[in-house]
């Protein structure tokens, strides 16, 4: 098997060092211009391609950073990568994104895959209890930070939204807007976030002496907001909840469309009103009352905060972002 074109090949055609090679494809900032033009132009002869595979071997990290999302169907987490991947492009690494699909087995293979392929950092929305985990590839050189979720220890950063006053605002529109027989969609309840959401919702909803009524979702997705909605619509008129808060859009979405397809007036019978504010939530066939939180902001947070560990671990100091939602009312909702 023949091989391509080596650094050295490289050197010897621009007239430079093998350490001058190396500068221009690492640190290019620290080679005159003169010299950086010559191996670029000897590079581009040649045909040369760096082997990443090999200089990681030597190095012991790539350089890639690993983001593992719950779900990357769903818009949020998209939203949430593009953010991150552009942080990571400008600090010229590549950018591995996985989708743990919201299963303790998936989460767990992929920081393995992500150990294994010597990743630099790891951006991770976590579905299980992983912290114990991330602190041991911390100790051998494999910084983290939580996103969408906030840290529950100063050993890592995070970059979150404050989901209690998320949930508490969703609920005070509801009611403010006539609601008397509020619910939520959501979970699992082992999510933070979905706990989050039912705290503060329950706190608005107690405050005004109603009782919330409670339709636990094995996950976050679309189906499973269609199915809570035909639950709901088989419901006696006296016991259908009259404005229900999704734990997100995903539900919020499949909610509405089982009341659209079974002829439950939204938001006239029942308001809906989601969270994080994904583009289709406004695009929808009734416009989608949301939470809205700062999507790509959140992954270029997250993103700056862990190339900051990795470029300067002595001087790095741990923070805990968390970002204020925002209520956007629109047509699925009553008007208070």
């Amino acid at each position: 098997m023949t091989t391509g074109p080596s650094v050295k090949d490289v050197a010897a055609l621009a007239q430079v060092s093998v350490g001058t090679v190396s500068n221009v494809l690492n640190r290019p900032e620290q080679v005159t211009p003169e010299k950086r033009k010559r191996v670029q132009a000897a590079i581009a002869q040649l045909g040369f391609v760096r082997n990443e595979s090999a200089r990681s071997l030597r190095s012991g990290s790539s350089r890639s950073v690993g983001m593992l999302v719950l779900d990357v169907r769903n818009p949020f987490f998209t939203d949430v990568a593009l953010g991150a991947e552009d942080v990571a492009e400008s600090h010229r690494h590549s950018f591995i994104l996985a989708n743990s699909s919201e299963d303790a087995g998936r989460e767990q293979a992929y920081l393995d895959l992500f150990e294994e392929q010597r990743v630099q950092g790891i951006l991770i929305t976590p579905f299980t209890d992983v912290l114990q985990r991330l602190e041991a590839m911390h100790s051998r050189g494999i910084p983290s930070v939580l996103v969408d979720r906030l840290a529950g220890s100063k050993e890592f950063c995070s970059v979150s939204v404050d989901d209690v006053a998320g949930g508490r605002a969703a609920a005070e529109h509801l009611i403010a807007s006539g609601a008397r027989r509020p619910a939520f969609v959501g979970g699992p309840f082992t999510l933070q976030q979905v706990s989050d959401r039912h705290a503060g919702a329950l706190a608005a909803v107690s405050a005004a002496g109603l009782t919330l009524q409670v339709f636990e979702t094995p996950n976050l997705k679309f189906d499973r907001g269609r199915q809570i909605g035909d639950l709901i619509g088989d419901l006696r008129q006296s016991k259908r909840p009259d404005a229900v808060f999704a734990a997100n859009d995903q539900l919020a979405l499949g909610l509405l469309q089982s009341f659209t397809a079974t002829g439950i007036r939204v938001p006239e019978e029942i308001s809906i009103i989601g969270f994080d504010d994904i583009d289709f939530a406004s695009q929808s066939s009734i416009p989608l009352s949301s939470v809205r939180q700062p999507r790509q902001l959140i992954g270029e947070r997250a993103a700056q905060l862990l190339f900051d560990e990795i470029e300067n671990p002595a001087g790095h100091v741990h923070q805990q972002i968390v970002f204020t939602p925002e209520l956007v009312v629109r047509d699925s909702s009553r008007q208070a």
